[in-house]
């Protein structure tokens, strides 16, 4: 899915752009497999009983409310916090949006951009993620978290920042004296 045009600058092109990386969303699947199966226990234990049908259907809409109200705070929240996520890399700026009914969002200009990190731990290193750690010079370091493939994104940023329209490349031997 390609980032919206609309908040591009003319000539502007999309470098990269990323999701937080999917490790975010196994908190939320596995609460969605487990409210799922206490709510289907408890509808097994009510279904034998030998109630009023009224009775029953009142439980079941109770044991069914209460499973779409934590499948919504605890799935589907999560789910459209990920995908509202946008870490975003063109050719002039570094660009994070997040948020769905209140949306904010940072953008720091290539050239502001001073150095260039990145931080994984163990298993970030086995997901192949991990925090980037962009210093510009006006602002204290900004860290963007769980970004997908992170040691990629930084190699591709230092590149656009470093070697990028603008820089010259000093290591070239001096010709003329």
């Amino acid at each position: 899915m390609a980032y919206p045009e609309n908040v591009l600058a003319e000539d502007e092109q999309v470098v990269l752009h990323r999701h937080p990386h999917v490790k975010r969303l196994i908190v939320p699947v596995l609460a969605l497999l487990l409210a799922t199966a206490c709510a289907a226990f408890a509808a097994g234990v009510v279904n034998p009983r030998a109630w009023d049908p009224t009775a029953k259907n009142v439980v079941f809409g109770v044991i069914w409310g209460i499973w779409l109200v934590v499948v919504g705070w605890l799935t589907i929240g999560p789910f459209l916090g990920w995908l509202t996520t946008h870490f975003v890399v063109t050719d002039r700026r570094v660009m994070y949006r997040h948020g769905l009914l209140t949306r904010s969002g940072i953008d720091i200009a290539l050239a502001r951009i001073n150095s260039v990190e990145f931080v994984h731990g163990f298993f970030d290193r086995i997901l192949r993620t991990g925090t980037l750690v962009i210093e510009s010079a006006s602002q204290e370091p900004l860290e963007f978290y769980d970004i997908p493939r992170v040691e990629r994104v930084h190699s591709l940023l230092y590149r656009e920042v470093f070697d990028g329209p603008g820089h010259e490349v000093f290591d070239r031997p001096f010709a003329g004296g």
